[in-house]
């Protein structure tokens, strides 16, 4: 059984998810984005992504940046989402078998 703290926690990052997602179509529901505008957001994503990942790749350790590399050439070919699905099963295939 799931102890409060941790339900409160989990429930806590579904709703911090779920306005975040529909806080921009709230703001920006009915108004024209400039072309500008729109490529801004939809950068938006792969930012948020690096933002979250960088700090594991900044250890150091030779099998995250492996990882790293494989994702930035995947990133070259493929659209976003094979690239994150080939930079996760990498990135943690390399730790499962290198990582002490």
């Amino acid at each position: 059984m799931m102890d409060r703290d941790t339900l409160l926690t989990i429930l806590g990052m579904g709703l911090t998810t779920y306005l975040t997602r529909i806080g921009g179509y709230v703001l920006l529901g009915g108004k024209t984005l400039s072309p500008r505008a729109t490529a801004m957001m939809d950068i938006i994503p792969g930012c948020v992504l690096i933002s979250v990942l960088a700090p594991s790749f900044a250890t150091g350790r030779w099998f995250d940046l492996a990882g790293l590399g494989i994702t930035v050439l995947a990133a070259m070919k493929l659209p976003l989402l094979p690239t994150m699905a080939i930079g996760v099963i990498s990135t943690g295939f390399l730790r499962a078998v290198f990582a002490p």
